[in-house]
């Protein structure tokens, strides 16, 4: 499976999650908890433990990347993100279709497909342009280095601020999906599907690079957006 990278930014760098990161992520976690109604973020020392440890199984068998988010002003952690549903379609094509694995040495293998999921920022981190260059190293990575066909986000259909956040990026959104999942709040939800195509990026790229030259006051006009 894709092996774990370091990604690093001018505010952020995200680093592969590891046990090392348990006391940090729980302070960054237990700040103020008034945003995570619909994600899941620890809640404590052995929260987050079990938090890291269960992102760490799902890497072991290629369900996941995850990564700890650093604040490269104060070397604070100050979140988490991962890459998921990593889809590979190289190889013999299997029918009906079905989350594909790696052809050949799964050490050396690149997913064809992946989701950006599972981010949560801490209160004083939010509005800083971490979580915007975040999503781009990201996608810089997915695109550039992996070379995959499409990258996927999603978020309750509640998630105003999630939902925002990823329409101001420039992905499409693909609609809704009613009764899709149970909530965090135990809730049947509604999801919102949005999605970035490798054809799409050099456009997307450049939306984010301007945001991120002026992250608080440089607002990309709608008709720049990918249709």
């Amino acid at each position: 499976m894709p092996v774990p990278v370091l990604l690093t930014g001018r505010s952020v760098r995200l680093e592969p999650l590891a046990m090392r990161h348990a006391e940090a992520l729980a302070r960054a976690g237990g700040a103020d908890r008034s945003a995570y109604a619909f994600t899941p973020v620890p809640d404590g020392l052995e929260s987050a433990l079990e938090y890291i440890a269960r992102a760490l199984t799902d890497q072991a068998v290629g369900r996941s990347l995850p990564f700890a988010l650093i604040s490269t002003a104060d070397e604070r952690v100050v979140g988490s993100t991962r890459f998921l549903e990593l889809d590979y379609w190289r190889g013999p094509l299997i029918w009906p279709p079905a989350p594909g694995t790696p052809h050949g040495d799964p050490l050396t293998s690149v997913p064809d497909a992946a989701e950006i999921g599972n981010t949560w920022i801490a209160r004083d981190a939010r509005g800083t342009g971490i979580n915007t260059e975040a999503k781009y190293l990201m996608l810089r990575h997915a695109f550039e280095t992996w070379g995959v066909r499409r990258v996927t986000m999603r978020a309750d259909a509640r998630n105003t601020r999630s939902r925002i956040a990823i329409e101001r990026l420039g992905a499409s959104c693909e609609g809704v999906r009613r009764a899709h999942s149970r909530g965090l709040d135990g809730a049947v939800r509604d999801t919102a599907f949005y999605s970035i195509l490798d054809e799409e990026w050099p456009t997307v790229r450049d939306i984010v690079q301007l945001r991120m030259s002026s992250p608080r006051q440089m607002r990309v006009p709608q008709d720049l957006l990918p249709a």
